[in-house]
């Protein structure tokens, strides 16, 4: 048997007038079912991190982005077969919509007590959030 396929993931923080923005994973999800999550997904094989954000924040929320900076890296966050970048987002063309209610069935923008009050689908983005809005 070989080793275990890594999945490279690439979300984005969007930030505006001191909220941020996070969407719903719906209940139907393999993965983080049910809960609060960034807006990203699977960077493929023939893009970079940088480059998946830009396409994900347009399947999924029709909105227009630039890649992002190196500086606008907020985190990394590795798991077992999980390896995942977090880019602060604070500029955009467009409306956000929900462009993919088969993944979110909800989405908004939260002060920083509400957001660390959800059921958020990684117990590190309580820091990021505070580090972000502080």
């Amino acid at each position: 048997m070989g080793e275990p396929m890594k999945h490279y993931v690439s979300c984005g923080l969007l930030v505006r007038s001191g909220r941020i923005f996070l969407v719903h994973r719906s209940p139907s999800k393999a993965k983080y079912p049910n809960v609060w999550d960034l807006p990203g997904g699977h960077v493929e094989e023939s893009e970079n991190s940088r480059q998946a954000i830009v396409r994900e924040l347009s399947e999924e929320l029709n909105v227009e982005i630039v890649p992002p900076n190196t500086e606008d890296l907020l985190a990394t966050h590795q798991e077992e077969n999980l390896f995942l970048e977090i880019w602060r987002v604070s500029e955009w063309d467009g409306e956000i919509i929900n462009a993919a209610p088969e993944e979110h069935d909800d989405f908004g923008w939260f002060t920083l007590d509400e957001a660390i009050g959800l059921d958020l689908a990684n117990e590190e983005y309580q820091a990021l959030f505070k580090q972000v809005l502080a």
